[in-house]
């Protein structure tokens, strides 16, 4: 009984031990990551399509911060992210890139499941896992999971996939911005002779 005493009490030692050296070693090694990095990702759209060149967002950023890449070669963000991360950089904001992709209204995979033959093709390519399906088997898409990178069309052998409009719900529905704000003193407009009434 006293020898599994002396065990226990000399593994508890070694591990507070070690433990501490680990957390000794965490702390005084730590390795800080760029913060401008998850900035630039927090503005990104998340959809890991692989349009811009990168594999992923993340990837993006890290070429965004490192000045490798220009901000505009992401079709999914489109004009808004362009501006956003201009705004972030404090840079001009550059048209979106046409070797990229064009800007478009967000669409949705679509598999029409009675033409599906289950080849796993479509699951493979799909970047975040959106598409739900086995060998052999009907495959469908997870709806909210669905970014719209377009990448599962191309691979599937039977052209089963369409990419449909987003369609417009309560929940999916915002307001345009104004293009010029009514009441602003900042644009005064300009009245030419001709215009004042006699």
């Amino acid at each position: 009984m006293d020898i599994l005493i002396y065990a226990v009490a000399a593994l508890t030692l070694m591990a507070l031990v070690f433990g501490g050296i680990l957390g000794y070693a965490a702390k005084r090694f730590k390795v800080d990551g760029n913060p401008i990095v998850e900035q630039i990702n927090e503005l990104l759209p998340q959809t890991q399509c692989g349009q811009c060149g990168h594999p992923g967002c993340k990837p993006y950023a890290e070429a965004i911060a490192n000045q490798t890449d220009p901000i505009n070669r992401c079709p999914p963000g489109g004009e808004t992210t362009i501006k956003a991360l201009a705004d972030l950089l404090g840079v001009e904001a550059l048209p979106l890139d046409a070797e990229a992709g064009v800007d478009s209204v967000r669409k949705i995979a679509y598999i029409r499941e009675d033409e599906c033959i289950g080849c796993t093709k479509c699951i493979q390519a799909c970047p975040v896992d959106a598409i739900l399906g086995a060998a052999k088997q009907m495959h469908t898409v997870i709806i909210p999971e669905c970014t719209g990178c377009d990448l599962c069309v191309e691979p599937c052998p039977v052209d089963c996939i369409d990419m449909l409009p987003v369609p417009v719900t309560s929940q999916t529905w915002h307001w345009q911005k104004p293009e010029q704000l009514i009441a602003t003193d900042r644009h005064p407009r300009v009245v030419s002779q001709g215009d004042i009434p006699a």
